[in-house]
């Protein structure tokens, strides 16, 4: 532990803080203020409170910078006169438009310019919409990072492919815990999601509480007995929550989320009698289906081999810290599979969002180096497909299944759940914490609205109730709450070893030179004169194929030679004004000829 982080006694049970130890600086300061006024000059006292000279609090400003109106690029700013706290520092992967585009991370313009202001880092959990964009981030300002223990394991892992681990201080925060960073505190409470370690931050300013549930489920049975502490929470609403952060994913869905240990019955029903061999595809990060899949495996006498570098390194840490138990031997090398029987093996793979360069889709395009599909495969796909994906996914079950292999997958038995609140727990968690102030964050935007609905089921006044975008400041007190200025925010691009320097100019040629190819145009012209000494050559790249269109190029050639004469007649001899005048003039005869917009580029040497 570092001087940073300060582990409080708890007074109550379950390691609780106190009334006391949790009650801000401010207020204490404010009732001995209160004490030391002579009672016998009252009236001074109130001419006092009065006046002008008052000892008024700051505001507290909620700022996010990501992840409102929008599924990943989680990173939420908290600031409190000259302190701000972090709240996660997550990615987004690219859109459709994105082309060539590897990573989407946030843009923290804000941040670099208040980085004297910066007390820490705080992560709610270790998926990479919360954590994927710490290196990036570390690599234009420093701040401590505080977390969990498999979070915090994850985080070094990414640290250290980027060469930042040994320039980073990490903090490991035990669930119950509370970090002081001056005038604010952050409570770290155990919660439930589809990773072990997860936590809701209750943060403790000045000016009230703020509960920030991170990403949720409300599970009483989980994989490792550890059930959200809904106690604290609701200690925390009977003390007085100004304001509540929540998860929006599935605010658009009635009930409840089922338990994850729900899932472990329908493996078992799967493994049962089955002589086929077992493929398992599921996220690397769901730790806890990762248990369910090896208790299966115990049970019916399987070996388990994994496949794929990041469920390697999640199950290498999980096994580590104790979050996956699992008896010897059990493990096998993935290059020993052939030593075993069909009906002897399970292989847990990634891919279960057909992405193109994983294990699971070059299986099922046969071109995975260690694992073959025949028809003596059954392959379960244990994850729905994220927005978006869908086509990859059913692409990569088409493949499978031409093959021959049994494709088992959400749509025909119950093999995943999610990892967020449906309604009925987002109201029990407004119910026990009544704050005053209602945020619903994580989400698109008709998500955000839904969870408003909600919230006004509850009681929550809608004059209350704030959706956010991202970059929006929200200035809150015990009194009121308002939104005010705008703060830098947006889409940073990662597309290989630049960051940032691909923009929307950059994606607009992308996306030009996809649709409608490209026309590359080569004449050397007099210096003197304006006249065309050699060419004009056109090269066509996605276009046409030249040899097939002789007739339109020669034809384009002619176009470019009048143009040319033209501008020769008109003693234009700026090279600048003559490419303006050959694009113009030659854009608007191919979509003549072709109803095609294909990026013209016209290079010219002067001799």
């Amino acid at each position: 532990m570092t001087k940073e982080l300060k582990t409080k006694e708890k007074g109550l049970k379950e390691n609780k803080p106190s009334k006391k130890q949790t009650k801000p600086k401010e207020n204490l300061k404010k009732e001995e203020r209160k004490r030391n006024y002579p009672r016998k000059r009252s009236s001074q006292k109130i001419n006092l409170e009065k006046s002008d000279f008052q000892f008024k609090k700051s505001n507290l400003k909620i700022i996010p910078l990501g992840g409102l109106q929008e599924i990943g690029k989680n990173i939420t700013v908290f600031e409190y006169q000259n302190e701000i706290i972090l709240v996660d520092c997550g990615l987004e992967f690219p859109e459709d438009n994105m082309l060539g585009v590897d990573l989407v991370i946030p843009d923290i313009s804000y941040l670099i310019k208040n980085q004297d202001k910066i007390r820490g880092l705080v992560i709610t959990h270790g998926h990479e919409d919360h954590i994927g964009a710490i290196p990036y981030i570390l690599k234009q300002i420093s701040v401590p990072i505080f977390a969990t223990k498999l979070t915090v394991a994850l985080i070094q892992n990414k640290l250290e492919e980027h060469h930042l681990l040994r320039t980073t201080k990490i903090n490991i925060v035990e669930q119950g815990q509370t970090v002081d960073f001056g005038n604010m505190q952050v409570e770290f409470i155990r919660s439930n999601h589809s990773i072990p370690d997860s936590v809701m931050l209750a943060i403790h300013t000045p000016v009230g509480t703020v509960l920030h549930t991170g990403d949720f489920k409300i599970d009483y049975t989980p994989i490792d007995d550890k059930v959200m502490d809904l106690g604290r929470i609701a200690e925390l609403g009977n003390d007085g929550i100004l304001a509540l952060l929540s998860d929006s994913t599935n605010s658009e869905r009635k009930g409840y989320t089922m338990s994850e240990s729900s899932v472990g019955e329908v493996f078992d029903k799967l493994f049962l009698n089955n002589s086929k061999r077992i493929v398992v595809a599921t996220f690397a990060s769901n730790v806890h289906r990762v248990q369910q899949i090896v208790n299966s495996a115990v049970k019916y006498n399987r070996k388990v081999a994994i496949c794929g570098r990041s469920m390697q390194n999640m199950i290498e840490a999980a096994r580590e810290f104790g979050y996956i138990q699992v008896p010897d031997n059990v493990f096998i090398d993935i290059d020993n599979i052939k030593n075993y029987r069909d009906d002897q093996l399970v292989i847990i793979t990634t891919g279960s969002q057909g992405e193109a360069m994983s294990a699971l889709t070059r299986m099922a395009n046969g071109d995975h180096r260690k694992v073959t599909i025949t028809p003596n495969d059954m392959v379960i796909i244990s994850a729905t497909p994220i927005p978006g994906n869908e086509k990859l996914v059913s692409k990569v079950i088409d493949e499978l299944m031409k093959i021959g292999a049994e494709v088992i997958y959400s749509s025909l038995a119950d093999i995943h759940v999610s990892g967020h609140a449906c309604q009925e727990e987002q109201k029990l968690i407004l119910t026990l914490a009544k704050p005053k102030y209602f945020i619903p964050v994580h989400g698109e935007y008709r998500q955000l609205i839904a969870h408003s609905e909600t919230a006004k089921k509850i009681g929550i006044e809608a004059k209350n109730i704030f959706v956010m975008t991202n970059g929006r400041t929200l200035e809150l007190n015990e009194e009121e709450a308002k939104l005010t200025t705008q703060v830098p925010n947006g889409k940073v691009l990662v597309d290989g070893l630049g960051v940032g320097d691909v923009g929307n100019i950059v994606l607009r040629d992308r996306q030009h030179l996809s649709q409608d190819g490209l026309i590359v145009i080569v004449m050397t012209m007099d210096a003197t004169t304006g006249e065309i000494v050699s060419g004009p050559d056109v090269v066509s790249r996605g276009f046409v194929y030249v040899r097939e269109s002789e007739n339109l190029m020669d034809e384009v050639k002619k176009v470019i030679r009048d143009e040319v004469k033209k501008c020769e007649q008109n003693h234009i001899r700026d090279w600048a004004t003559i490419k303006s005048n050959v694009k113009d003039t030659l854009r608007d005869y191919i979509f003549e000829k072709t109803k095609r917009n294909p990026m013209i580029l016209p290079i010219i040497t002067e001799v």
